[in-house]
């Protein structure tokens, strides 16, 4: 299992700098997560930012076309383990002086710097040293033990992948949200019995478009909020009219006690609105007369 571990990591690092190095030459991308990065900090500049990450990327191509094409030559894994050194380096950078930025790695992550960041780096460094002083060739192991080396490879594409927080969305994010349809919300079991905190049921709402219909009616922040009979009611306060005209009115939301931004879906919202004096439901044609709000400038 060694030597064919040995002889297949030619192949393993060749997939990932192969990866990550096309995402940095080609990607429209790069140049928008640049100024995101620790490198940004690094250079002071995101223009620079950017020109190191694709110069970057065109050598993890090189070392890759390598590591596939002559992986018994020691010189692709030697710069394989120097780029390894080299990120291990930079992360090491970036984590002391900008902990919230990216550190670029493949230049399409928003992700803080982290632990997976560094054990990626130091496989990459690990890897590269290994293939330079076994100077093999990949080749006859695939061909000799084609079912373990395909059990080999996936493992480790395995393994890489849980070590790339920009594909976390692919797998983690889809994994956490069955992980709440299956098990439940973690909030579940409260002694009120509602598995979802009302600020994320505002939240929730603040997103949909019957909040965006009813903004133009809606003068205040929560003022009350109940559940009844699966329903989770919001209350506001809103005025329709003009000028002399104007009538004060309740502003009432309802939608799924139970919903929540990871639960999935587009839950159904009801409004309504009730005069605040009389205590009966506004139609909704006096309703479309309101103006809409007018767009506060931003001042430069």
């Amino acid at each position: 299992m060694l030597s064919l571990t040995t002889s297949l990591a030619p192949l393993v690092l060749a997939g990932l700098l192969g990866w990550t190095g096309a995402v940095k030459v080609f990607s429209r991308g790069t140049a928008q997560q640049a100024p995101k990065t620790a490198l940004a900090r690094m250079l002071r500049s995101s223009d620079r930012a950017t020109t190191v990450l694709r110069a970057t990327g065109a050598g993890e191509l090189l070392i890759a076309a390598g590591l596939l094409v002559v992986p018994a030559n020691p010189v692709p894994g030697a710069a394989a383990a120097v780029l390894g050194a080299g990120f291990l380096g930079y992360l090491g950078y970036g984590r002391a002086v900008a902990p919230e930025s990216s550190c670029g790695c493949s230049a399409s992550e928003d992700t803080p710097i982290t632990w997976r960041a560094f054990a990626r780096a130091a496989l990459v460094l690990i890897g590269g040293a290994t293939v330079a002083v076994a100077q093999g060739t990949w080749w006859p192991a695939v061909s000799e033990r084609p079912a373990g080396a395909l059990v080999l490879l996936a493992g480790a594409a395995a393994v890489l992948v849980a070590l790339s927080a920009d594909l976390d969305r692919w797998w983690l994010l889809p994994l956490r949200r069955t992980r709440l349809r299956v098990f439940g919300h973690p909030l579940l079991g409260t002694a009120d019995g509602n598995p979802v905190p009302v600020a994320a049921s505002v939240e929730l709402l603040e997103n949909s478009l019957a909040w965006q219909a009813a903004a133009p009616v809606v003068r205040s922040a929560l003022l009350d909020h109940w559940e009844d009979d699966g329903w989770r009611i919001l209350q506001y306060s809103g005025v329709y009219g003009d000028r002399e005209n104007a009538r004060p009115v309740a502003v009432v939301f309802a939608l799924d006690a139970t919903a929540g931004r990871d639960t999935g879906g587009a839950p159904v919202v009801r409004v309504s609105y009730v005069d605040a004096d009389s205590g009966e439901a506004v139609a909704v044609d006096e309703l479309n007369a309101v103006p809409s709000r007018r767009i506060l400038p931003m001042a430069g």
